[in-house]
């Protein structure tokens, strides 16, 4: 008879992008991480400002470049995402854009080792391929003048399907709360923190079903 792999307890990573520790976005991924412990699954944050990361792209870390080599900063962030079966990007909408940590995170993290051609033959082998990707965004204007702006499906496009596709990943949803302006009332905190609550369940349960198919399939 032969051996049935055993289930693991599925790993979430959540990389935080702002650098005020008690933000609404660090309320956010902290909130993420309280849900999906309650499932049973695990949880870490990855806080960039906290951990003082570098968002600069260095020479000897662009893909076909002579004498390429990962940095030991990535090779950290590397170790981290490894296994991991969600990814979840925290961060706020500043002018319109991710913050620049985000985006260095992205390419010097996400993207070590990718050239455009590995992207274009969708034949990109990177830590990414299979997770599942979820953002959380915030944003101190409301998502209906964003959505007039177009702003919202910009951001779905570039740091969203974009990603979703070159890396080969599983799936990709996205949450965003709009008006988290100073002085924002409790109630509306409150209720914020409850979505991210249901949505983080959801995702979950998501996972679970992942993992229960690919150890029927491989019985």
């Amino acid at each position: 008879m032969s051996k049935q792999p055993a289930l693991y307890s599925p790993r979430h990573v959540v990389v935080l992008a702002h650098p005020g520790r008690n933000s609404f976005n660090s309320l956010v991924a902290d909130t993420y991480c309280e849900a999906v412990r309650s499932c049973g699954q695990e949880a870490i944050v990855r806080d960039l400002y906290g951990l003082g990361f570098d968002p600069v792209l260095k020479d000897h870390e662009r893909p076909g470049t002579q004498g390429f080599a990962l940095s030991k900063d990535v090779e950290a962030e590397h170790e981290a995402i490894r296994g991991s079966n969600v990814f979840v990007m925290v961060y706020p909408i500043w002018f319109g854009m991710p913050p620049a940590m985000m985006k260095g995170y992205v390419d010097r993290v996400l993207g070590a080792g990718v050239t455009p051609q590995d992207v274009q033959h969708r034949t990109a082998l990177t830590l990414m391929k299979g997770q599942r990707l979820v953002s959380i965004t915030s944003s101190g204007a409301s998502k209906m003048w964003l959505n007039e702006q177009d702003q919202m499906e910009s951001l779905r496009n570039v740091l969203g399907r974009y990603l979703h596709h070159a890396f080969s990943m599983r799936a990709y949803e996205d949450l965003h709360f709009g008006e988290t302006v100073e002085g924002l009332e409790q109630e509306y905190v409150d209720q914020y923190l409850r979505d991210v609550h249901e949505r983080a369940r959801s995702i979950c349960g998501e996972v679970a079903a992942d993992q229960t198919a690919e150890h029927n399939a491989a019985s």
